[in-house]
């Protein structure tokens, strides 16, 4: 019984504590939530779209650019043994990397950012 009545003090206790250090706090002075979240979306935006344009885009062009000439060389050798060039993997890892070559002029458009 002892025991239970000090645990029963020590949560008294903390929530006291807690409710005497909790704050209302505000998204600006007039409690435009919506609009505080606007901007901190239209200044996290212009962010993503620089890494997105500067580090990702050029990173997956330089793997699909890699799997492509390795592809290419890997049909040409097929060519040679066999006799029949096999156009499906160069051709579709070759509009892959045109489809992402080219997506950082229209995919903001279709993101609406």
């Amino acid at each position: 019984m002892e025991k239970s009545k000090k645990i029963l003090v020590v949560f008294c206790l903390i929530f006291v504590l807690i409710l005497m250090f909790c704050i209302t706090a505000y998204a600006s002075p007039t409690g435009d939530v919506a609009g505080a979240i606007e901007d901190t979306w239209d200044d996290a935006s212009k962010q993503i779209k620089r890494v997105v344009n500067n580090v990702v885009f050029p990173a997956v062009d330089l793997i699909l650019a890699v799997f492509f000439f390795v592809k290419l060389g890997m049909a040409y050798f097929d060519y040679r043994k066999h006799g029949q060039f096999e156009w499906a993997g160069p051709a579709i890892l070759f509009a892959c990397l045109v489809f992402t070559l080219t997506a950082p002029l229209y995919i903001w458009k279709i993101l609406g950012m």
